[in-house]
Parts: C-alpha cells; structure tokens; sequence
C-alpha cells in the first residue's frame, strides 16, 4: 500500500466533486505535487496534486465517478521516480506475431514515447487511438497547452478521411464506416458544471419575476477614443484597451443613480451594496463561467481591463478557482464576441439584474434629420421585476447609452 492521494479542500460549502480525468495512469513517474487527476466541482475544476514523488500505483474510482472531500482517490508508490521494475524484453524470435498487437495499442502511429512527449493523458491517448487524429498537429486548449479529449472529438469531427497506415497487418479487419445516410445518437454524461449551469439558470426563471427591456447604443464616439489612444494604453499598461471596461464603467456610474439593479433580495429584505462587483461572462472550454471584478467601481480602465484579461487565460486553461467567481453583485454578458445581434439574458441569483451587450453594425439613423450610417450596438438589461420597476430599468440603460455616447461623462463622473 503506496501513499495515499486524497481529494482535497475544495471551498467553502463545497463537500464533494466529480473526477473528470486521470493525468496519470499506474506504473508512470509522478513528481511531488505533479497533477494526477483533475476535478470537476460545481464551477471549476480542480487538479489534485501527487502528495510525493515516486511511481503511480492504483487508481480507485473511475472518471465520472462522484467523490467527496478528503476521500481516497489513488496511490503513490514513494521513492524515485521510474523505480518500478522494467517489463521482460519480448522473445528475439517472435517480433513479427506482436507487431499487430503493438500497433493496436500504440494507436494509429502514437508510441509511448510521443505519447509521453505530446503529455497525453490516459483518456486523451484513448480517444486518440479510436478516433485516429495526429495528436502531433493539434493544438491543446488545456492547462499548459495539454490536449483535452475535447481537442481531440473536435479535430475527429472536422477531420478527412486518412490513407490507411502502411504498417497495418494485412489481416486486420478495416474499421467499420457508417454508411452515408446513417442516423446516429450519442450520450454524453454532463458535466458537473453543466448542470449546476442548468440548475441555477431554472432557479432563476422559477424565482424571479423575469422582465428585459432593450434599447441601443451609437459606439461611434468609444471606437474613435479607442483608436486613438489603444497603443499608448497598451504600451503604457501592458494590456490591450477594450470596450468591456467602457462598459463596467459606464454601468458603475448607472448604478449610483439606480441603486436597485445593483441590489439583491434576502427574505423579505433589499440588500444594497455601496459598491459594484461584477460578474464578467467568460467562455470556458467546459461552459459559461463568470469570475467577478471586486470593486469595479473604484479600478481604473487599466485595472478593469487587466483582470478581464487575467480571468480569460484562467477560464482558457482551467484555472479559475472558487475565490474568482464568489459573490458578484451585477453581471454584464457579452455575446457580441459569437455574433449574437439581440438577446434575453438571464440574471445570475441572487443578483437582480443582467446587462447584455451585442455585436456591433452599421445601421442607418437619423442624426439632425439626416439618415447616416452609424456603429451600433443593441442592449439588453434583464431584470428580477419584485425589485427593479420598469422605470428604473430604462433609467438605467438610457445612462449607460449616455456614457457610452459621450466617454467625457466617465471622466467627468456624470
């Protein structure tokens, strides 16, 4: 019996977790605090670190499985690593009647060494070897550039049709193809993520009382501001000048005048808040998360767009933590990046309010009775109707039109 790995502290109220992928299978090398296996909790996931260095021993739940906080997980044979005794060189005269079995297992051209060199977890050496792709030429979305089996379904999907290997025994049977026409289904287990997704978004339709209004906004004046000082910015700040922090700016100004939006309900208590945390909507490979900026109201543009910067490489390697994405007291969600013209976003409980921007377009207006042709931008407030009135609501957006419209107001704080 090694030592063992057992699951740790994962946050405040968090008591159990799913494991989501082993990082190393047994008898391989594993370094001290080298990941073995990551998590995957209500929000993020979580690697699980080897306690020593040594040789990895067993693996006792499978990927999927449910496991609670502190339980044991695997074992780690302790001493150097690789000590595990090396298999018995196979007989000199029978390597013709293993070659089929070798090349099965390597999977369509990947040895044990690539495999060690791209760091190919089991499960994406697996859907490797059944899907066939060249793990070589893709580019990993994991932690440190790793391959996810997502990476690996994605290029099986887009891929063409590859020239059969030459080495292939002659008497292998070809892999079955499915015919052109063929209906197929498939199920995929969701994530644990994936379903508090689905939980809190159903929570939030079954509680609040769900109201948007819309209106829209002439980026004219921000793409021109942007323009013209995004390289001084960048040189000055190390970080690119966007229009996410015209917006946290624009809605902590809104926010001072419509104190409700930035409000929560607690029984039958209004929470206010003399400060705005938001909630920036990132993409992650797994799902929406959405890690907060504490005290935007009081960062700078610099500030602003640093932390979005660094909460976006975090959610692209999986690093987020259950600290980034606590609390939050408004939420601003910009599907404008994927193209979306107009939407109805949901709040984010407890919050009572959403902002939605929009992509932006050229659309004709009319400007002192003259139609011309302006970049435009729809936006969306969704709102929890037992707190925000209506006319709150349009107050709100109709001074983040204003801001945005004319950034001097951001400077000037009107």
């Amino acid at each position: 019996m090694g030592i063992e790995v057992k699951v740790p502290t994962l946050g405040e109220s968090i008591t159990e977790a799913t494991l989501g992928q082993w990082l190393k299978k047994p008898g391989e090398a594993v370094a001290v605090d080298e990941p073995v296996a990551s998590l995957e909790t209500d929000k993020v996931s979580v690697e699980v670190p080897s306690p020593v260095a040594g040789t990895f021993g067993e693996a006792m739940v499978a990927e999927g499985d449910t496991v609670n906080v502190g339980a044991v997980i695997a074992t780690i044979s302790e001493g150097a690593a690789g000590a595990a005794p090396a298999p018995s060189p196979a007989p000199a005269q029978a390597p013709a009647a293993q070659a089929p079995a070798a090349a099965q297992a390597q999977g369509h051209g990947i040895t044990d060494e690539q495999a060690a060199a791209l760091r190919l977890s089991p499960a994406v050496r697996r859907a490797v070897q059944e899907t066939g792709v060249d793990a070589s030429a893709l580019t990993g979305s994991g932690r440190d550039g790793r391959l996810t089996k997502e990476d690996v379904q994605k290029a099986a999907e887009g891929k063409v049709a590859q020239p059969a290997a030459s080495a292939q025994p002659a008497a292998q049977a070809p892999a079955p193809v499915a015919a052109v026409g063929d209906r197929r289904e498939e199920r995929v287990r969701m994530t644990r993520l994936r379903q508090t997704i689905a939980t809190r978004l159903k929570e939030a339709q079954n509680t609040a009382a769900l109201l948007t209004t819309f209106n829209d906004v002439d980026m004219t004046e921000v793409i021109a501001a942007r323009a013209r000082y995004k390289d001084l910015f960048e040189k000055k700040h190390g970080i690119r000048l966007g229009f996410m922090g015209f917006f946290v700016k624009a809605a902590a100004l809104a926010a001072r005048d419509v104190p409700s939006v930035n409000a929560r309900i607690e029984g039958d208590e209004i929470v206010y808040h003399d400060y705005l945390d938001v909630s920036v909507a990132v993409s992650a490979p797994k799902g929406l998360v959405v890690p907060v900026i504490r005290s935007a109201d009081r960062m700078s543009f610099a500030e602003i767009e640093g932390a979005i910067a660094g909460y976006g490489k975090k959610a692209k390697e999986g690093t987020l933590t259950q600290a980034d994405m606590a609390g939050g007291t408004f939420t601003i969600s910009n599907g404008g990046v994927f193209g979306s013209l107009l939407s109805t976003p949901i709040i984010n409980p407890p919050q009572s309010a959403v902002l939605g921007m929009h992509r932006i377009e050229e659309r004709p207006v009319v400007k002192d009775g003259q139609i011309v042709a302006r970049p435009m931008m729809y936006l969306a407030l969704s709102y929890d109707h037992r707190l925000v009135d209506g006319r709150e609501a349009v107050t709100f957006l109709v001074r983040i039109k204003e801001a945005i419209e004319d950034p001097t107001r951001l400077l000037i704080d009107l």
